[in-house]
């Protein structure tokens, strides 16, 4: 489902990093070396169809990276 953020996201926690990531060297391997690490937070998004919904969604970030593999893991509202 593609989708985008609308606002900031809130409530960001840590859920594992480093040798604690279970697809950490497809990770490294497509974006490269990196400290990475797997977080969720809380935020509104966009559907493609056009619904804005509240949700919360987890990706993996690397410093000097960003943001990838973002994810709708269950709608709030």
């Amino acid at each position: 489902m593609r989708f985008e953020v609308v606002g900031e996201i809130t409530e960001i926690e840590i859920i594992a990093a480093g040798a604690g990531i279970r697809i950490l060297p497809i990770l490294q391997k497509r974006y490269g070396a990196g400290r990475w690490r797997k977080l969720k937070g809380v935020a509104s998004i966009r559907l493609s169809n056009g619904d804005v919904r509240f949700a919360e969604i987890h990706w993996f970030e690397a410093h000097g990276i960003g943001k990838r593999k973002m994810r709708i893991k269950r709608f709030l509202d």
